[in-house]
């Protein structure tokens, strides 16, 4: 990682402290007021320019670059405001006569530092994706409180610091490796969206994968599909999307990776719509084979009037946000542990289609905000082990390897997780460097 350089930092940090107390140190040794005056201006304008310029930019990112100097500031800051004290304290307890001028000079100093850090505060609040709004809403109400202020800075700090290593570290290992172009495979990607979403280009459903699937040689198709269609409208439109694709290209075939009831549409797809001879490899992630146990429990204890009344809202909101016809209660009835069971014995795997299986777990109701927290509670009283939405059993197919995903710490990893939903760097678990792995592996296989 090209990180600032220390002489640089060093530099900031003499300048603004020399500066803070010229006033004190020239009183003390009796120098004419316009020596004063004037150093001081210069000092003030090293200052800002130290402030304001980067000396460098990280792995070539504006964006890594601005958020480094957002962590430079709140460290120095506090660092700044912790040797004024220091210096106050000595100058106080030597030249007792200057303790009135050395405490107004600590007060602007500590005006100074509390500028600089909310500097910092206010890059990386524009440049992380990591520190969640919640954090600076916090801090916004709370700055005033001791003790529960720097809590929430050094939170926020740490947080961002974190993330910028791990960004640099991403950038950097993506220029050493963009010559090999380690995920152009011999077909394209079709990435293909689960239930109750859209590919819409404001808000990727999954996440910053496709980016950094691309910047090491992918090239990406999304499978445009409704966000809630029943499994046989979904696998119609999918299977246009994929002639399409193969057309647009002039690529014999496609990888397919698809997430949840995703998976299911594209079985369907490649059987019920002779698309098969399109399909290289289809790789389900975290998708119900074997139907979702809860959302039979919900569908027997939820009355009719209210599903219809729920389907009725989704339906209209979606149909303003693009789907021609969405069926909300059409997509839900078909992931029944009885509706998926008939439709897998009569939809085996095709003897031309490479097939795997990718599932993971959560290890608590902690390990995802709601709803996962309650579908992970719903289904572990009924399935057992599962990502908040699918149970581990339901990913599996018969004669197909399945690839669990290896836990992280204590979190677990959830449905959500898979498809970076939430743009969260989870420790132990790169979800992008995990999806340039698996389309490495495809590539590896000849797809």
């Amino acid at each position: 990682m090209k990180t600032e350089v220390w002489g640089v930092r060093l530099a900031r940090l003499l300048l603004f402290w020399f500066a803070g107390n010229l006033t004190a140190f020239f009183a003390i040794v009796h120098f004419a007021v316009g020596w004063k005056i004037l150093i001081g201006i210069l000092t003030g304008i090293a200052f800002l320019f130290f402030q304001f310029f980067h000396p460098h930019t990280v792995a070539g990112e504006k964006k890594l670059a601005s958020l480094e100097h957002g962590c430079n500031l709140l460290r120095t800051g506090a660092v700044w405001l912790v040797l004024e004290c220091v210096t106050v304290g000595i100058l106080i307890w030597s030249h007792a006569l200057f303790w009135a001028l050395e405490l107004v000079n600590l007060g602007v100093f500590a005006l100074l530092c509390w500028a600089i850090v909310f500097q910092g505060l206010l890059h990386i609040a524009l440049h992380s994706s990591q520190v969640k709004l919640p954090w600076h809403i916090a801090l916004f109400f709370l700055w005033w409180m001791p003790v529960l202020n720097l809590f929430l800075i050094v939170h926020i700090y740490r947080t961002a610091k974190h993330e910028l290593h791990l960004e640099c570290a991403k950038a950097e290992c993506d220029i050493v490796r963009k010559e090999s172009e380690i995920c152009k495979t011999r077909y394209p990607i079709l990435l293909v969206h689960g239930i109750f979403f859209r590919d819409w280009q404001l808000f990727n459903y999954w996440g910053r994968i496709p980016a950094e699937l691309q910047k090491n040689g992918a090239v990406i198709f999304y499978g445009k599909q409704q966000s809630a269609q029943s499994i046989s409208e979904s696998a119609r439109e999918l299977a246009a999307q994929i002639k399409a694709i193969c057309t647009e290209t002039g690529a014999e075939k496609v990888n397919i990776i698809a997430h949840s009831k995703g998976g299911l549409d594209c079985r369907c797809a490649l059987q019920d719509y002779g698309v098969s001879q399109y399909v290289a490899s289809l790789t389900t992630i975290n998708t119900p084979h074997h139907g979702c146990a809860f959302v039979d429990d919900l569908l027997r204890k939820v009355p009719d009037k209210t599903a219809q009344w729920i389907a009725d809202r989704y339906n209209k909101l979606f149909l303003k946000l693009g789907d021609d016809h969405p069926d909300f209660l059409a997509g839900v009835r078909e992931l029944t542990e009885e509706s998926c069971r008939k439709f897998h014995v009569a939809h085996p795997c095709l003897p031309n289609v490479y097939y795997q299986c990718v599932m993971s777990k959560m290890h608590s109701a902690f390990s995802a905000p709601f709803p996962l927290w309650l579908g992970y509670l719903l289904n572990k009283r009924c399935a057992g082990e599962n990502d908040g939405l699918v149970p581990v059993s339901s990913a599996k197919m018969e004669n197909v390897p399945l690839l669990m995903v290896p836990d992280a710490k204590r979190r677990g990893i959830s449905h959500g997780d898979m498809i970076d939903l939430n743009r969260e760097n989870i420790p132990g678990f790169d979800v992008r460097e995990w999806y340039v792995q698996l389309v490495q592996r495809l590539k590896r296989k000849g797809f």
